[in-house]
């Protein structure tokens, strides 16, 4: 069957829970999150380790994003049974170039400027060293969800009706600042802040196959499969 023709987005109530939904995201949780697992740990005299934080901090963001986003999920996976082809074009076209464009940004950064360390890159793989199980659910199945409805369903989405650019550019910038940002505000170093532009194609392609698929789940799917390549890549 044919894509959707258009992208109706959410309705005002889902508008109103997915914003709380994304400040716990952005603002809520982040601070939290330590504050939390530090009274876990002395409440019931257990030992959290760094990568069951990492997976627990997931786990509650999934579960979040589950509870303030759940009719939307549904209506849009109502909506890929009925693109099914479309979306399958979208994921293996995206994917191609989601990796053809990073390798020509890759090349690009690497004549032009100095190579900078990704930091949330290193910080990736040394989890999938640590804890590879706990780290590739958390990449292929958890994160793929929480991002795409957050940057792509909520931020792209609700702001395509106004102007598509600015939905490009809030959502493609936000996507990109969130994985630079933790380390940036811990050393303030401008390098951190370099990196975000890594980010920025992977945020376009998202957005593109979302609205090619005509449903969200498009680009949810593609972020999982482009993950689960990388976690096999790096096994």
């Amino acid at each position: 069957m044919p894509k959707r023709k258009s992208m109706p987005g959410m309705t005002n109530p889902e508008k109103i829970l997915g914003g709380i939904g994304v400040i716990v995201y952005f603002f809520i949780l982040p601070l939290a999150a330590a504050p939390l697992f530090g009274f876990i740990q002395r409440a019931f005299s257990v030992s959290i380790s760094e990568s069951l934080a990492d997976a627990l901090y997931y786990y509650i963001l999934f579960g979040l994003t589950i509870l303030f986003f759940w009719n939307y999920l549904v209506r849009e996976g109502r909506a890929l049974s009925c693109c099914a082809g479309a979306a399958l074009r979208a994921i293996g076209v995206g994917a191609i170039a989601l990796y053809g464009c990073n390798e020509i940004l890759f090349r690009l950064l690497r004549a032009f400027s100095a190579s900078q360390p990704n930091l949330n890159d290193q910080a990736v793989l040394a989890r999938l060293a640590s804890a590879p199980q706990r780290t590739a659910l958390i990449l292929v199945f958890l994160s793929p969800v929480i991002e795409e409805t957050v940057f792509r369903g909520y931020i792209f989405g609700n702001l395509r009706s106004y102007s598509r650019w600015a939905a490009y550019l809030a959502s493609c910038i936000l996507f990109a600042l969130v994985h630079v940002w933790p380390y940036f505000a811990g050393s303030w170093d401008s390098a951190c802040l370099a990196a975000m532009v890594q980010y920025l194609v992977p945020g376009a392609v998202m957005a593109w196959a979302f609205e090619q698929s005509g449903s969200l789940w498009g680009s949810i799917l593609l972020h999982g499969a482009v993950n689960a390549l990388a976690v096999w890549g790096a096994a």
